[in-house]
């Protein structure tokens, strides 16, 4: 999204808005910027995302917090949040292939000494990211024909 774009949202000049995001990037507020790309377009994709509901055994004085740190430290991982409910951390992974997954859970994540258990759920197919729709609906053409 350009300068243009968010002034004409929120109704300030270009020049202000682009003092803004410079005050936000330098206080550390606007972190980092990152293209969406919709890999199922890309003919010799074959990359795998799998989500992984772990639960862990917090440890004494720092909770779960080293431990998500010795996860998100993994080049597989591409993001660790700490959530409420049934597991206590979701990790997304994404690899080549189902087994390379497969691996990194079995040989990497689930022999760390705090990991009770894992459940793995791969993404068969992405409809919304970031607030971004990945397919649109497709009209159907078809003549409806009933017995």
């Amino acid at each position: 999204m350009t300068a243009s774009d968010i002034s004409k949202m929120i109704g300030k000049s270009e020049e202000a808005v682009q003092a803004m995001v410079k005050k936000l990037e330098e206080a550390k507020v606007l972190v980092h910027y990152t293209a969406l790309v919709d890999w199922s377009k890309v003919d010799d994709d074959q990359r795998v995302t799998a989500m992984i509901d772990v639960k862990v055994t917090p440890k004494r004085g720092v909770g779960f917090h080293e431990t998500a740190e010795r996860i998100y430290r993994f080049k597989e991982v591409s993001s660790v949040y700490l959530m409420s409910g049934a597991y206590d951390l979701s990790v997304t992974v994404e690899g080549k292939s189902m087994n390379e997954i497969a691996r990194f859970v079995s040989e990497k994540l689930s022999v760390l000494e705090e990991v009770v258990s894992t459940t793995t759920h791969f993404q068969l197919k992405k409809y919304k990211h970031d607030g971004r729709i990945f397919e649109e609906k497709q009209i159907d053409n078809r003549i409806v024909v009933s017995p």
